[in-house]
């Protein structure tokens, strides 16, 4: 009989491990991180739709889907391109067509720009630019101080360039009742009549003046703002302006005031318009 070991035998056991077995796997969080973040998303879309307007919200959705429009119709913008576009017919560049009937701007309206031909409107356009300007002073060529210029502004309207002259509280253009100029007002209807020599517009002058107190026996509105306006005209004559530029000057008394207390001292004003050409 062979002898007998008493080792006791080998046995080896493989474990089998499976990565989404029960709650030891980690795909679960992934799936639950997404499912987090498609709620948050969710949720801020709701409070946006609740809080922003309605142009709000086409602007966040422009945001999200930039386009670059192409149209070969003009915006009539007063932009880069002036409202032109870059698109050619055949070899020739052309302006975008219905700019001015479909989109005009309030800009290009006021300048001339719209109702008259493109180069009449242009030309314009560009002459009250530059007397605008040579009122006031970004030329450098200014003969006022940059104080007497704090009483002019200038707007170009439907009837042309409207330069303004006008009161502070603590500076006046005419002595208290009267058509009597003062130095700021001398000083700033030289800049004026310098200026006016470069376009040949025709010119009106209208008066205005500030409310009085209607418990006057004679209230002198009306015979102050006609005054004052006689009085620029012949400053200009004298300062070189032809008479026959001058095609009216006209009082308004207190009838178009600019300010919402009538009795303020900015409602003492002159307007010289230089009108446009027909």
């Amino acid at each position: 009989m062979g002898a007998q070991s008493n080792a006791a035998p080998i046995i080896i056991k493989k474990k089998r491990v499976s990565g989404g077995d029960g709650h030891h796997g980690g795909a679960w969080k992934v799936a639950y991180a997404d499912f987090v973040t498609a709620m948050m998303a969710f949720f801020m879309l709701m409070w946006l739709l609740n809080a922003t307007t309605e142009k709000q919200r086409k602007g966040l959705a422009d945001y999200f889907s930039p386009t670059v429009p192409v149209n070969p119709v003009s915006g009539g913008g007063d932009g880069a391109f002036g409202g032109n576009n870059m698109f050619s017919e055949k070899t020739m560049v052309m302006d975008g067509s219905g700019a001015s009937n479909r989109s005009p701007t309030v800009a290009r309206q006021a300048r001339g720009s719209i109702g008259v031909d493109a180069e009449g409107g242009r030309e314009a356009a560009e002459e009250f630019s530059t007397l605008e300007d040579h009122l006031l002073g970004r030329t450098g060529e200014s003969m006022v101080s940059l104080k007497a210029l704090q009483h002019i502004v200038t707007r170009v309207t439907d009837e042309g360039l409207v330069v303004e002259l006008f009161d502070t509280e603590d500076q006046r253009l005419f002595e208290p009742g009267t058509d009597t100029p003062t130095a700021i007002m001398r000083a700033l209807m030289l800049q004026v009549a310098r200026s006016s020599d470069l376009v040949t517009n025709a010119i009106a002058v209208e008066g205005h003046v500030r409310a009085w107190p209607i418990v006057l026996a004679h209230n002198p509105v009306w015979d102050v703002s006609t005054a004052r306006a006689q009085t620029v005209r012949r400053m200009l004559q004298s300062k070189g302006v032809s008479a026959t530029r001058l095609d009216r000057v006209t009082g308004h008394a207190d009838r178009e005031l600019v300010h919402k207390n009538p009795m303020t001292a900015r409602n003492n004003r002159i307007e010289i318009i230089f009108l446009r050409t027909p």
